[in-house]
């Protein structure tokens, strides 16, 4: 994850090709219930910082390098569409046309893959991305943005050139081990 960013625009043909093959994630029932609201230029992305974040964390020393992403990406998981296309008739009888009996909320597992197929092409194009949390101003953020009802942002993917930055202190932790979390045959 890049959290400091070049102030320089990424093309738009560029952020399009990301776009593209986040659609192409898998997705149940090929329901494919997300959406993206594509954020670009400061005009536009300033109101992303200014919804979702406060005036102190914005002032924060490590942020100013954040808050430069020339893109911001708002992946939006729609549940409905799951549950109408669990309802059609190759797939009634499921039950899965009832939100409570999906085991796992497939709505925000496949637009969780759709990101991530954006933070990869991302990389492949040069460029850095962080997936970052909406932790308040959500409701805020949508009303504005215009976003249907139904719509659910999973989080945003701030996009751009990467600039030097120093390393995150999580990465001290270091990764885990594959011994510690690859299981074979059984636990």
């Amino acid at each position: 994850m890049v959290r400091s960013f070049e102030d320089r625009p990424v093309p738009r043909e560029v952020v399009d090709t990301m776009l593209a093959r986040a659609i192409r994630a898998p997705s149940a029932g090929f329901s494919q219930g997300w959406a993206f609201v594509v954020l670009e230029g400061p005009d536009q992305t300033d109101l992303f910082w200014r919804t979702t974040t406060t005036p102190d964390w914005r002032a924060g020393t490590r942020r100013a390098g954040l808050l430069r992403a020339p893109v911001v990406v708002l992946p939006l998981a729609h549940r409905q569409a799951y549950l109408d296309r669990y309802a059609e008739p190759d797939k009634a009888g499921s039950g899965l046309d009832l939100g409570d009996a999906w085991p796992v909320p497939y709505w925000l597992v496949d637009t969780a893959f759709a990101v991530m197929l954006m933070l990869l092409s991302a990389v492949d194009a040069g460029l850095g991305a962080a997936f970052l949390g909406i932790f308040r101003g959500e409701a805020e953020l949508l009303d504005t943005l215009g976003v249907p009802d139904g719509y659910r942002p999973i989080g945003a993917v701030a996009v751009g050139y990467p600039a030097p930055d120093e390393p995150s202190p999580s990465l001290a932790r270091g990764r885990r081990p594959v011994s510690d979390v690859v299981h074979r045959g059984r636990w």
